[in-house]
């Protein structure tokens, strides 16, 4: 007889339950009708965010062709005015014609030459962070790698690119290998100096609730680095193209160090500055997207 009652009054209260349940999802309901509103905040929040951003990317590249408008009047008018001979500084709209007169062999040469810097840009960024987390964690291999990668610096990389091509050949991958010996150290360097700037305070809180050592790192020391690694980017996405055009003067078929290097002893000098001006648009849009990307992932340390 007890257990009956016991069981009727389990079952009241699971009745009971039931019912605040029912109340609560009652009152949730008639009140969603004042929640509407506010649950939709967040996804505008997301698209005015998003019309910003692109925004500010429209705003970027219009200044930046302005910036290369404005420079091309300039050394048009420069020549013009000073009548610069074309042995020293051709006018802009000839090296240009000279482009548009062989717009293939400069297609290719361009695509080789950015093939071979994204690859080596893209190793040398992989292995610079890695490398940098790796000396972070461990303070005993960074004091026995770290001299071993200075001393690697010092090497001239006219040095290192004859027995890069030695050892892989006049190929693709040797000029990207010579990229990526121009690119990881500055990443390493910025990415243990980033980890190492990390608040301590904020790492002991985190431990506080328990948090591991990584999920500290993914949470809060790799993105407390991020402004300074990508200031190694932004170094690295000009030497890789260094190391790239570099690699092409030991001997390619296509490529703008092939370009530069058939125009220097032909003495073409008009195909020399057309060389020079293809280089200096890759770099300059190579170094744009890599700023861009900055803005978007360390969108906190952007001002205003």
């Amino acid at each position: 007889m007890a257990s009956g009652v016991t069981a009727g009054g389990v079952a009241a209260g699971g009745v009971a339950a039931g019912a605040v349940q029912a109340g609560g999802a009652t009152e949730e309901g008639a009140t969603g009708g004042a929640a509407g509103p506010a649950a939709y905040k967040p996804a505008a929040s997301r698209t005015a965010a998003f019309r910003a951003m692109a925004a500010g990317a429209a705003a970027a590249g219009a200044r930046l062709l302005l910036g290369l408008l404005v420079a091309g009047l300039l050394w048009e008018g420069a020549v013009i005015a000073f009548g610069i001979r074309p042995a020293y500084l051709p006018r802009l709209s000839t090296v240009l014609a000279a482009i548009a007169a062989t717009p293939g062999a400069y297609f290719d040469g361009f695509m080789r030459t950015l093939a071979e810097t994204l690859i080596g840009f893209a190793a040398g960024t992989a292995v610079g962070v890695l490398n940098g987390v790796a000396f972070f964690r461990w303070p005993a291999l960074r004091d026995m790698l770290f001299p071993v990668f200075v001393v690697s610096q010092t090497i001239p990389v006219i040095a290192f690119g004859a027995l890069v091509v030695l050892w892989f050949g006049n190929t693709l991958l040797a000029k990207a290998v010579i990229a990526f010996y121009l690119t990881f150290f500055p990443v390493t360097v910025n990415t243990l100096l980033g980890l190492q700037s990390v608040d301590p305070a904020q790492v002991a809180l985190l431990r506080s609730f328990g948090a591991s050592r990584g999920s500290i790192l993914r949470r809060l020391q790799l993105p407390a680095a991020l402004p300074q690694v990508f200031v190694a980017l932004r170094l690295g996405a000009s030497l890789s193209l260094v190391g790239a055009i570099v690699g092409e003067w030991f001997g390619d078929t296509t490529g703008l160090g092939v370009l530069l290097l058939q125009a220097m002893y032909a003495e073409n000098v008009v195909g020399l500055w057309a060389a020079i001006l293809c280089a200096a648009a890759l770099g300059t849009g190579f170094y744009a997207a890599v700023a861009e990307a900055e803005r978007r992932l360390v969108f906190w340390g952007q001002e205003g």
